[in-house]
């Protein structure tokens, strides 16, 4: 897994939600006007947040890595008559806890494309973190990803939504389930 470039994404730290939609603007007048009506995008409660421990132990001082998505950051373009590119960036906060084994986590995070219900789109980006001798808290947005929505005249791309969350196995989803909301 390639090395996170931190120092190039750390003017990132501060994003908050952001509804692609927002930053789209309007989707009336000439196609080259106006950005196109983007999705909707959310962070998907049960995976906003990365728990892991030691043993699995849940004491504070068992805890290995604690991650949460900080945020979306996004932006739409038309390719075509039938085609919206929808680029998303998602920001991450990871603290490293007292029962880390090194400096270096990996975890992974997604992004998901829904139509409705329908998953039409799921990518899995795995990422490794170096801590730094001098910190134990990171922020930092992945890389930016690209989604290819297909659209016609009666269905644009805010008919889609995007979630994005990390990618936790059942044990890790079921503690995020029975902890509540954060």
């Amino acid at each position: 897994m390639p090395a996170m470039r931190f120092p190039a994404r750390l003017a990132m730290c501060s994003l908050g939600v952001v509804s692609l939609l927002a930053l789209a603007g309007c989707g009336g007048g000439t196609q080259d006007a106006f950005a196109p009506p983007c999705p909707g995008a959310a962070i998907l409660r049960d995976a906003a947040d990365l728990s892991r421990y030691r043993n699995n132990q849940r004491d504070l001082v068992d805890t290995e890595l604690e991650g949460r998505i900080t945020g979306i950051n996004g932006s739409c373009k038309r390719d075509g008559a039938d085609i919206v590119v929808t680029t998303v960036q998602v920001g991450m906060e990871l603290t490293r806890g007292p029962a880390a084994p090194g400096r270096r986590a990996e975890f992974a995070y997604f992004v998901a494309v829904l139509d409705g219900n329908a998953i039409l789109d799921k990518q899995v980006f795995p990422l490794r973190a170096d801590f730094p001798a001098n910190a134990d808290r990171l922020r930092f947005a992945g890389e930016d990803v690209e989604l290819r929505l297909p659209v016609r005249e009666n269905k644009t791309a805010a008919a889609y939504r995007i979630e994005v969350g990390f990618q936790l196995t059942p044990e890790e989803l079921a503690a995020n389930r029975s902890r509540g909301r954060r």
